[in-house]
């Protein structure tokens, strides 16, 4: 289930959060649009056979062996950039929701420099895809790994979105609402700050508070 829209981004971005693809490639809506496929060439890194776990539009994934598995995917992350306290706080107020004030119910994903400025947003029914489709927008424009780049969503933090933002290389993940256990051992694991309930004047740093500037006086 996903929302229309930026196709080409959320293929790409999930293949590459499940270590399929790491480089350049094209990709194109067929033919035939009723068929509701996205065509992509590239090199392919390994077969999809090999994978060990899945993901569903909910939390499909839990337990040592799914932190192994990003273990594998995921290269370490880098220092990345020391961020205020406040700018993280502010974050979610800089993204650009229109669906969301539609409707009430899409998700969002934002892509912002160290400075807090917004690079990409892309909102979806499925918070996860709208994850896929930032990263797939960052790949295709080869921003990536997002080293000295932050990622803020729209809800709660889940495993699946720390791991696709590790995978990414991305060191900061800001969220509006809380992360789950398993969210914050991974995002321990993989040494990313990770941060919930960013609020405007408050946010709470729940894993790599060596990237968080304290408070100013």
């Amino acid at each position: 289930m996903r929302t229309p829209g930026h196709d080409e981004e959320l293929a790409v971005g999930f293949l590459y959060g499940e270590g399929l693809i790491d480089g350049p490639v094209e990709a194109r809506l067929t033919d035939d649009l009723a068929a509701n496929t996205i065509e992509v060439r590239g090199p392919l890194l390994r077969q999809p056979s090999a994978r060990r776990f899945y993901t569903t539009s909910s939390c499909g994934v839990c337990g040592k062996g799914a932190l192994e598995e990003v273990a594998v995917l995921a290269a370490p992350l880098p220092t990345g950039p020391i961020v205020a306290r406040e700018l993280l706080a502010r974050l979610p107020e800089r993204l650009v929701q229109p669906g969301f004030a539609r409707t009430g119910g899409l998700h969002a994903t934002g892509l912002f420099d160290a400075g807090g400025e917004l690079i990409c947003v892309r909102e979806d029914v499925g918070r996860h895809n709208a994850m896929d489709k930032v990263i797939g927008c960052a790949l295709l424009d080869g921003r990536l790994p997002l080293g000295q780049h932050l990622l803020c969503v729209s809800g709660r933090l889940s495993f699946e979105l720390v791991q696709k933002a590790a995978v990414a290389g991305a060191p900061v993940l800001v969220g509006v609402g809380a992360p789950t256990s398993l969210a914050v051992e991974l995002a321990l694991d993989r040494g990313m700050t990770l941060c919930g309930f960013a609020r405007g004047q408050s946010v709470n740093v729940y894993a790599g508070a060596e990237r968080v500037l304290p408070p100013s006086s």
